[in-house]
């Protein structure tokens, strides 16, 4: 099993990677297909596709697109991502449209985290780009945020006894509350990869060169790779650099 199925499954998160359709009252929409299409899962890690909610990824920078800005799109990325399943999504939904003082809740959790993780994680990925005033906050109020989601997240957690396992005796199961299972779930996993990454896979997409500053986990054979994916800052990249040597050289394209 991969480390990223791993982390899953971990935070008891596996299925679809489609995205439901629906509104919270009719007032919120959830992400459309077509912005899916658009928005990829690079990370290798729920904790690092959290990250990636932001394009482009530059601490201080200015954003152009936030993925989360609504209960509606974290629940439907949430069950795009895998990291809740079907059941999951119809208890996360159904509490939300209840109370949705809760969903912002979760939201603002939610986003919090997110902020912490890359503010941990972004200083040791080679490549990423730190604006002059990107340093929002102090790297221990960072570990303090993801802390203290982290305690909340585990006093909502529980031990639950399985027979027949091959290894261990229970399952440790987290976000037992649908109001805050996903962040419960998403900080749990940010803190198993900071006790755990490796950190020569911790990479960001280039800026510098057009990259978005996305975070990711390099797991090629040879430790290759560069960009978030190849058809998209990769491919773009490699279009400007031609395009940049054809006017250095003189050289144009022929007109139809």
């Amino acid at each position: 099993m991969s480390r990223a199925a791993a982390a899953r499954r971990d935070v008891r998160g596996i299925l679809t990677p489609d995205s439901s359709k629906g509104s919270y009252g009719g007032s919120i929409s959830l992400v459309t297909d077509s912005s899916h299409a658009e928005f990829r899962i690079v990370g290798g890690h729920p904790a690092l596709d959290l990250v990636n909610t932001v394009t482009p990824r530059v601490r201080g920078g200015s954003v152009q697109h936030d993925y989360l800005t609504s209960p509606a799109e974290l629940v439907a990325w949430a069950r795009r991502t895998g990291l809740i399943d079907l059941r999951d999504y119809s208890a996360v939904e159904g509490t939300w449209r209840s109370s949705p003082e809760l969903a912002t809740k979760a939201l603002h959790a939610t986003l919090e985290i997110r902020e912490a993780a890359y503010d941990v994680f972004a200083p040791r990925a080679a490549g990423a780009v730190v604006a002059a005033d990107g340093v929002k906050h102090s790297e221990g109020s960072a570990f303090e945020r993801l802390m203290l989601r982290w305690s909340a997240a585990a006093a909502r957690s529980m031990l639950i006894p399985e027979a027949g396992r091959e290894s261990g005796i229970a399952e440790l199961v987290v976000g037992t509350s649908p109001a805050q299972l996903i962040p419960d779930r998403l900080v749990v996993a940010a803190v198993e990869l900071v006790r755990g990454v490796e950190l020569r896979q911790l990479r960001a997409c280039p800026v510098d060169d057009g990259g978005c500053g996305w975070l990711f986990l390099d797991r090629s054979r040879n430790g290759s790779r560069r960009w978030c994916a190849m058809e998209d800052c990769g491919t773009r990249a490699k279009i400007r650099k031609l395009g940049e040597r054809r006017r250095a050289t003189g050289v144009h394209r022929p007109q139809g």
